[in-house]
């Protein structure tokens, strides 16, 4: 199974945000991301690169209280 790890770029560093990320959905400005097991966050980001090689997704421009949890 190929889950990805969700990053965001702060000032060329990478901050993990969200591990096991089995799908992300775009709703207006907002990414909707959720794990395997039903976990979801919600980030005010835009996607800079996806890489299914490295199983991983680069977030940048993270809106102020851009990460929340949601209920499922």
């Amino acid at each position: 199974m190929c889950l990805s790890k969700a990053y965001v770029d702060r000032n060329g560093k990478r901050e993990l945000l969200m591990e096991e990320v089995a799908s992300v959905k775009i709703e207006g400005e907002k990414l909707l991301l959720r794990t395997l097991f039903g976990e979801q966050k919600e980030i005010k980001a835009d996607i800079r690169e996806i890489n299914f090689l490295t199983h991983s997704i680069v977030l940048e421009n993270l809106k102020e209280g851009g990460v929340s949890p949601k209920d499922k």
